[in-house]
């Protein structure tokens, strides 16, 4: 096709010989009948030892709308990001050779990411409305593997290894250069970087049939994506990976913080966490109490403890704050509201020693928890206005022009360069609107 796609298309493909003509074809005559803007299916050919290439440059050459590409190493993630990286397009996705998930879910897909809705689309076989046949334990290691991602990533998509999906390419610019995996877990990786950069993922229930010619090894692969989510995790949380400076640009709100921005919200989390809070502080109380000369020096270990529990707590929970970037910072000025709160609940067991000097543990107990109380909405304003607040967005630079896209790939010069030297041409942040402007040429 001559004119500049809206929609690219990558099958990522190795050892593929018998399966890929049915595949592509099936694929072209579904975008002809449903898809009205130009697209192109890209063949992504990586390592194959077989004829896949061979067939791949035979369907390019038949086909105007097919394009063949070949890597010398083998990597479905490592196709992806080549391919995705050096495409035109606006919109990006990719399925697997097998077409495993019903072709129908395509145009809900990439609709989202047309209308600027959404930044990446994923097809789900675990979203409520999905209809999958496949055997028990492919069914056991995918909700298992999703849950030890919401376990340990705090993940909120619901499956992460359909092969079925699609990014908007201002978008794969930006995450595409983090991404670490080339095998299995790119999906994953990408994912979990949108969650955390405040991107849109959209989820559409598919229809899935498993297939039984399927090569890919369960325990490896389940193996090395548990060593992916422990990289993961720890770039997130030592900030290596820049996912607030993505939001800054392009982002929308971090996902933890569309989960804790609102006041109601906060206020239910904060008051359990304060509860639990009290608890171990009047529990150590109670227990420091009797082995300590005074009642001072038993609340002020106990409300020292409570308070570190209670400070990283809110951080973690109530405000949405995951890396360790400012960690200390905030414990610190935790600990100024710990003054504060100790002066508070000093003062009340120094006004009960005035009122009534015999009083015994229980009553020193109850004075301290009304004390508490009391300081609770001071501890949660400056926990919310101060310590863990927010910084404003810096204002955005006014959009430039996007630099000239690179021309579509020739069948003819299938090399594909590696991510590591392709150089990102497009602009970023301009989203739908780039979109927009693309189908606005076609029409």
């Amino acid at each position: 096709m001559s004119a500049r796609p809206v929609l690219d298309v990558v099958i990522p493909v190795h050892n593929e010989e018998h399966t890929l003509p049915a595949c592509v074809r099936r694929l072209a005559g579904h975008l002809h009948a449903t898809f009205p803007y130009p697209f192109r299916i890209t063949v992504a050919d990586n390592a194959s030892t077989d004829r896949t290439w061979d067939v791949a440059l035979g369907l390019a050459a038949a086909m105007p709308e097919v394009s063949a590409v070949h890597l010398d190493r083998k990597g479905r993630g490592r196709a992806l990001k080549a391919v995705w990286s050096a495409s035109d397009a606006p919109i990006l996705a990719y399925m697997d050779v097998d077409l495993s998930t019903d072709l129908d879910a395509l145009w809900p897909l990439v609709a989202p990411l047309m209308s600027g809705h959404s930044d990446v689309a994923i097809g789900s076989r675990l979203a409520r409305g999905a209809r999958v046949v496949r055997g028990a334990k492919r069914e056991v290691v995918s909700r298992a593997y999703n849950l030890i991602l919401r376990a340990a990533l705090g993940s909120r998509f619901s499956d992460a290894q359909c092969g079925f999906k699609a990014i908007r390419a201002d978008v794969a610019a930006e995450l595409l250069p983090l991404v670490e995996d080339p095998t299995w877990f790119f999906d994953t990786e990408l994912l979990v970087l949108a969650e955390r950069s405040g991107l849109r993922i959209h989820e559409v229930p598919v229809d899935w049939f498993d297939d039984p010619d399927s090569r890919v090894a369960i325990v490896q692969t389940a193996l090395d994506d548990l060593r992916g989510v422990r990289r993961v995790r720890r770039g997130l949380r030592s900030g290596r990976l820049p996912v607030e400076d993505i939001r800054a640009r392009i982002g929308r709100r971090p996902h933890e913080q569309q989960l804790a921005g609102r006041l109601v919200g906060q206020l239910w989390r904060f008051g359990g966490i304060g509860l639990a809070s009290t608890v171990l502080h009047l529990g150590l109380f109670a227990l420091l109490r009797p082995g300590l000369p005074s009642a001072q020096v038993a609340n002020v270990l106990a409300l020292f403890v409570a308070t570190v529990f209670n400070t990283a707590a809110n951080r973690r929970w109530t405000f949405g704050l995951r890396d360790r970037r400012r960690a200390g910072l905030q414990q610190a000025q935790g600990l100024l509201v710990f003054g504060i709160t100790l002066v508070m609940t000093s003062a009340a067991l120094g006004l009960l020693h005035v009122l009534a000097p015999g009083a015994g543990t229980g009553v020193q107990t109850l004075t301290i928890a009304v004390a508490n109380m009391l300081s609770t909405a001071v501890r949660f304003a400056a926990m919310r206005w101060w310590i863990f607040r927010t910084p404003a967005r810096p204002a955005t630079a006014p959009a430039t022009p996007a630099s000239p896209p690179p021309s579509a790939p020739d069948p003819s010069n299938p090399a594909v360069p590696e991510p590591e030297t392709t150089e990102m041409v497009r602009s970023v942040g301009q989203g739908g609107a780039a979109v927009g402007e693309t189908l606005a040429r076609q029409a």
